[in-house]
């Protein structure tokens, strides 16, 4: 087989190899959380099979009553004004504050009081990742991604990408706290994000993107349309002036 020349090859560019800096997530109030329990106790596991959020949420969509992130608000487990979220036989659990491997250890601890640890299965993980999209979105609104890991750029696209206006290097992000809400101001251009806290958003993040100044300038989406309906305006006076005189 013929080598080919590296001159030949289609990549202009890559950048170096920029790591992740992620900010481990801890629960906090209004969070929900989708919890699985199975154990090696056959009525164990049919007190938690009436709770099971995978089984629930099955059921649910092939009656076609839900689908989609709507279904881990109707089945998942909801973190009241506590922190709390209420289990069959385990009652109230705290979770606040806790990340999703401290919840799932937590959780098996409370669950050896009826049965040994080998002889259990805990999953818990996040229903989505919920956050709001504001201004200059095609798509604002209310979103939720399925995954578990979402970065700023997917929430972008998920909400329709950002409109021509946009402030592209002064995105708001509002982020929620267990002791409280903090607001930044985010450069997308600065390739810098991808190794920042601020490249995967959490759950409950506002995206807020506001106008650039050439919004005021007139009724034009961008400055050719603005330009154009302002030279369309004066050829039109111009028009009139000189039938008159």
């Amino acid at each position: 087989m013929q080598e080919r020349d590296a001159s030949e090859s289609p990549l202009k560019y890559a950048s170096e190899m920029m790591p992740y800096d992620v900010e481990e997530y801890k629960l906090q109030y209004n969070d929900i959380v989708d919890i699985s329990i199975r154990t090696s106790s056959k009525e164990l596991n049919e007190l938690f099979s009436l709770f099971d959020s995978d089984n629930v949420r099955g059921n649910m969509m092939m009656q076609g009553a839900i689908s989609g992130g709507d279904a881990f608000f109707m089945t998942g487990f909801n973190l009241d004004e506590r922190g709390m979220v209420e289990l069959p036989l385990l009652g109230e659990v705290q979770l606040s504050g806790l990340t999703l491997q401290e919840a799932k250890l937590l959780i098996e601890g409370r669950l050896t009081e009826f049965v040994n640890r080998e002889d259990m299965f805990v999953r818990v993980r996040l229903g989505g990742i919920r956050y709001s999209a504001l201004g200059e979105f095609r798509r604002p609104g209310k979103h939720n991604i399925l995954q578990n890991r979402v970065t700023i750029y997917e929430a972008i696209a998920y909400a329709g990408d950002l409109t021509e206006v946009a402030k592209r290097d002064d995105l708001v992000l509002v982020r929620q706290y267990p002791g409280g809400t903090r607001m930044y101001r985010i450069d997308l251009n600065n390739k810098n994000i991808l190794t920042s806290e601020y490249f995967f958003i959490q759950p409950n993040d506002m995206l807020y993107a506001e106008p650039m100044k050439i919004r005021e300038l007139g009724t034009g989406v961008n400055f050719v349309q603005t330009f154009s309906l302002a030279v369309t305006t004066l050829s039109a006076v111009l028009l009139v002036l000189n039938i008159i005189n």
